[in-house]
């Protein structure tokens, strides 16, 4: 199995930060702006998601 480089980490982590903002955007700004009734359940996978990846790509990119 090949192994990442560190600037192979970098640039994925970065990926990963715009996929977070990409799901909170789609997940739960998206029920903010609809005309339909507000589902928690949305804004709750919207939120756990950003917050994974976030965790994900901090620990790719090696900031703390």
């Amino acid at each position: 199995m090949a192994r990442l480089t560190d600037r192979q980490c970098a640039m994925f982590g970065e990926k990963l930060l715009e996929l977070a903002n990409y799901a909170v955007a789609a997940l739960v700004f998206g029920q903010l702006v609809s005309q339909q009734r507000i589902s928690l359940g949305l804004m709750l996978t919207g939120g756990a998601s950003y917050m994974a990846l976030v965790l994900v790509a901090l620990w790719l990119t090696g900031d703390e």
